[in-house]
């Protein structure tokens, strides 16, 4: 009975930790998008900064776990070099083409549009392992299709419901998500989550650097981008990351997956109530059609 009572804490215990990861990472969407179009504050930068800060948060927690361990990784040109094609192409790639995705269009859109990564990652092994999808596979695929069409036409092939710029970037997140994914597999395998994704910032904010520099700031700032800024960069970033795999000591990889749909969840109904962000049943319907991809990929 003991044991039964302790493995209930611990499920939902795991439970509360990816929700809350999904929470703030869905909220950091809105707070990125207010800082962006009502604060006007660059993207670019806001990029390079929030990777710089981020990753050096996140190496200093791998700091106290691991010690001068998390150097190591520096000493292995087999995992040094795949180290620094993650920073640039996987980090770079899947922060700046949300943030990109928000500015044009809003939160909402961006971060339903990134949830697409996971049909990309399917594609992608069904590709290297030369075999015909699953039925359970092709729904998750059109699903996933249909979802994307009536969020980005409402129905009507003929017509655009949000910009160019905001489409394409959104499709260039999900991309960046599934690499961001596939990637770095066998670094996280032999040197840990903190430390792999912790250099991976760091690197990313270094070379977004020669784009835009750190103090090459542009925009408006008072007392409420000091508590915006915070929140992404800490709750949306650090916390969020470090609670999403703690989670994993309690519940299986598949279940973090299907709870983390709280993070377009919570990007859409904040965006809505916050900044005013219009979405009709036809959004959510389709919205509703990409999060089922994760749902059936997530099931056994």
């Amino acid at each position: 009975m003991g044991k039964l009572v302790l493995s209930i804490e611990h499920r939902s215990k795991g439970m509360a930790l990816v929700i809350l990861a999904a929470l703030f990472w869905g909220i950091s969407g809105t707070v990125s998008q207010y800082m962006f179009q009502h604060l006007h504050i660059n993207t670019e930068w806001f990029t390079t900064v929030r990777l710089l800060l981020a990753g050096l948060l996140l190496l200093i927690i791998a700091y106290n776990k691991e010690g001068k361990h998390i150097f190591d990784i520096w000493k292995q040109k087999n995992d040094a070099i795949p180290l620094v094609i993650f920073g640039i192409f996987g980090m770079i790639g899947v922060q700046y083409t949300y943030l990109a995705a928000i500015k044009h269009g809003n939160a909402a859109t961006a971060t339903v549009l990134q949830y697409l990564g996971p049909g990309l990652v399917t594609m992608y092994y069904l590709i290297i392992a030369k075999r015909l999808p699953t039925l359970k596979e092709l729904i998750a695929v059109f699903s996933a299709l249909f979802g994307t069409f009536l969020l980005v036409t409402h129905g009507n092939i003929q017509t655009l419901t949000i910009s160019k710029e905001a489409f394409l970037w959104g499709i260039l997140s999900a991309l960046g998500l599934a690499f961001y994914t596939i990637y770095p597999i066998k670094l996280l395998k032999k040197w840990g989550s903190f430390i792999t994704i912790g250099w991976g910032m760091l690197i990313g904010g270094i070379v977004f650097s020669i784009i835009r520099a750190p103090w090459q700031f542009e925009g408006q700032w008072h007392i409420e981008a000091n508590f915006a800024f915070l929140f992404v960069v800490v709750c949306g970033t650090v916390l969020s990351f470090y609670f999403y795999l703690d989670s994993l000591k309690y519940l299986s990889a598949s279940e973090t997956s299907l709870l983390a749909c709280f993070e377009p969840l919570s990007a859409t109904l904040t965006s809505v109530a916050f900044l005013g962000v219009a979405f009709g049943w036809i959004d959510w319907i389709g919205s509703l059609c990409i999060l089922l991809t994760i749902v059936i990929l997530s099931r056994e």
